[in-house]
């Protein structure tokens, strides 16, 4: 097999949405299965919408995502440059042979035109397509207009009556011209075309195979058109199936977060959205296997796994693998991305010392397991750092408890004894729970359950044996919001409890 070579060429006009971000893994992954170049070009000819914040953001993001490039706009290579903007003269270069050769022409239609011809073609019940009226023109003739100033377009001419080629994914496929057209190569203020511009740089960067979504099969027989023109051998084409949302329409926005960015800020970790999008659309060779790290993707990726059908985005299994791969990660990186979650909400202030994220660390352990993402995090240690009386004497689990003649034993007999201890270990809180045990005949729910609500404020979360020593060891950090600890709990409640 030749040397493998493969592009992600996204545009810098907004986030990379997950699809595009798929379609990066997957050349990724074929690149480094097979000891490939994978290298990353900007196609920024869209001067309206292309943004050099977008470009930074991308490469952020992918970076983030875990994929490296081998050549780009910030590595360069053999074959830069690695944006689109700065190789114009090429496509200049090319459009002017093809001209020369006769296989382009000079389009001078207007855009009312154009859009006229379109309108013409709907009413007929036909694809739109030009109708090749600037073909036509003497070639001596549409030289002389465009130098005389008159604005004007280059167009390929499509000459032959189908197209076909073996894709990857899809097998055999045929496009009749007729729905094709005569396409432009450059537009009349001097912008070239997507197919133009891709088939230039594709040739021009020895790709050898071009692995993209499949909104991008009706462009290919375009270029094939242009690749025949130039005498080029083209490159292998694999379009891999659309994703959808769970409602099978395509994912978009209304689908909820579909950006690299906005799954980074819900707290989805990198590994766990790229074994998720992974298996989207691809499965490995076991048909089964649904946890894969990225030297054993590497080690299983195969053009021939990727399936036809579309991908329904699964957000409750993109939350199981996230799960999974949290309570996998070092718990100091767990830390380091938890810190931010916790400091948006007043827990933490900036630049925690060292016996605090340790203190943290002991917090992720204690709440990790009812957890799927990191925003979830905030609600999920409020356990901790925030006791209302107030609020918890609202609720029907303290009105419960007051009314219970036998939780108001227990806790007469509990809360005096453990305002006593100073300092309070979880060994000494279990020996006085089993001291009132003794003392009132309470055990199991009827001991336990109002020692957690009176403790806690609430009737449900983490072990008490976890909770307890958090609390105490909290109670004396620099915290930005302070958490009580289990005395000061105490005294609250009993205030409010009138006990």
């Amino acid at each position: 097999m030749p040397k493998v070579r493969v592009r992600f060429a996204p545009s810098p006009t907004g986030y990379v949405h997950v699809g595009n971000a798929r379609t990066a893994l997957f050349n990724w992954l074929f690149a480094r299965h097979h000891g490939g170049v994978f290298a990353l070009r900007i196609e920024d000819t869209d001067v309206e919408r292309s943004k050099e914040e977008y470009e930074k953001q991308l490469l952020e993001d992918l970076l983030w995502f875990g994929l490296d490039w081998d050549e780009g706009p910030d590595k360069g290579g053999p074959y830069g440059p690695y944006r689109q903007s700065e190789r114009r003269a090429l496509y200049s270069e090319y459009a002017a042979k093809l001209i020369a050769q006769g296989d382009a022409y000079y389009c001078f239609c207007s855009a009312e035109q154009l859009e006229a011809e379109r309108q013409e073609e709907l009413k007929a019940g036909r694809q739109p397509r030009y109708s090749g009226r600037c073909r036509k023109l003497n070639a001596e003739e549409a030289a002389r207009r465009k130098t005389a100033g008159e604005p004007a377009a280059v167009r390929l001419k499509i000459l032959e009556s189908s197209f076909f080629w073996n894709d990857l994914v899809h097998g055999p496929t045929v496009f009749s011209s007729e729905v094709i057209g005569d396409p432009i190569l450059v537009r009349s203020e001097g912008n070239p075309a997507y197919s133009y511009a891709v088939v230039i740089d594709d040739h021009l960067m020895e790709i050898s195979h071009v692995i993209r979504g499949d909104d991008h099969i009706s462009n290919t027989p375009r270029q094939l058109a242009l690749y025949r023109a130039l005498g080029w051998e083209p490159p292998a084409f694999a379009h891999l199936s659309t994703i959808l949302g769970s409602d099978r329409a395509r994912l978009s926005k209304r689908h909820g977060a579909t950006s690299l960015q906005s799954f980074r800020e819900m707290g989805i970790l990198p590994e766990a959205l790229r074994n998720y999008l992974a298996l989207l659309g691809w499965s490995p060779a076991d048909g089964k296997t649904e946890i894969l790290s990225p030297s054993e993707l590497v080690a299983q990726f195969s053009l021939d796994h990727i399936t036809k059908s579309p991908a329904v985005f699964d957000n409750d299994k993109l939350h199981w693998l996230n799960r999974h791969y949290m309570k996998e990660c070092p718990p100091g990186r767990l830390v380091e991305l938890a810190v931010p979650y916790l400091e948006k909400v007043g827990y933490l202030a900036g630049h925690p010392g060292a016996d605090v994220l340790a203190w943290v660390e002991r917090v992720l352990a204690a709440v990790l397991k009812n957890i799927s993402s990191l925003t979830q995090l905030p609600e999920a240690v409020q356990v901790i750092f925030e006791f209302d009386v107030e609020r918890a004497r609202a609720t029907p689990e303290f009105q419960e408890l007051l009314a219970d003649s036998g939780a108001r034993k227990v806790l007469k007999a509990f809360i005096p004894k453990i305002l006593m201890e100073n300092p309070l270990t979880y060994e000494r809180f279990r020996e006085i729970a089993k001291a009132v045990q003794k003392e009132t005949g309470k055990k199991g729910k009827d001991l336990f359950h109002p020692i957690r609500v009176a403790v806690t404020g609430a009737a449900s979360g983490p072990e008490l044996e976890k909770l307890v020593p958090l609390y105490e060891a909290g109670s004396k950090l620099p915290l930005a919001h302070h958490v009580k600890s289990v005395a000061e709990r105490l005294r609250e409640f009993a205030e409010a409890a009138g006990l």
